[in-house]
């Protein structure tokens, strides 16, 4: 049996997508306060609205390539085995379960956040970007990218909610 990776992308777009939606309209109908002499920026539903409308961006593009691997336009994702046949890995699954389970029991809160989350996010992106067979280089240029991405990352979030949400993170 071949699961239809294309349809279920279709189809989980769309639900993310009303998902993003009605967290969009969530956060815009929120109660304002105004009337307590509070910048109007400071809206409490600023946040979901954000994460609404990015929500919905990402699932218009989930969707988009779907559409695009349905007609053939684009390969099928691998499952990260190496032998290309696409479709669905429990192992990856099971890996992304594994690693975030990791960051959240075991990381968190024994390491400053800062580097817990620079760990997580460099270890996923090396495991999910391996290049199984290549050559020294290109896994040189991989771990480059992944440890780059997981510092950046892991700075930039810890930036954004001390100082845009003004919150203290473990």
């Amino acid at each position: 049996m071949r699961f239809d990776s294309a349809a279920a992308d279709r189809l989980t777009s769309v639900v993310l997508f009303a998902l993003g939606a009605a967290m969009l309209i969530g956060g815009y109908t929120m109660d304002r306060l105004e009337i307590r002499q509070i910048h109007p920026a400071s809206i409490p539903g600023l946040v979901p609205m954000v994460l609404g409308g990015s929500l919905m961006l990402c699932a218009a593009l989930l969707f988009t390539n779907a559409e695009r691997r349905a007609r053939g336009g684009a390969p099928e994702a691998g499952d990260g085995d190496g032998d290309g046949d696409g479709g669905v890995s429990w192992f990856n699954l099971l890996a992304t379960a594994v690693l975030s389970t990791v960051f959240a029991l075991v990381l968190v809160g024994r390491l400053p956040f800062v580097v817990s989350s620079a760990l997580y996010i460099t270890v996923f992106i090396a495991y999910f970007s391996w290049p199984r067979g290549a050559d020294g280089a290109q896994k040189l240029k991989v771990s480059a990218l992944a440890v780059t991405s997981g510092v950046v990352a892991s700075a930039s979030i810890s930036l954004l909610f001390r100082y845009g949400f003004l919150v203290r993170l473990p």
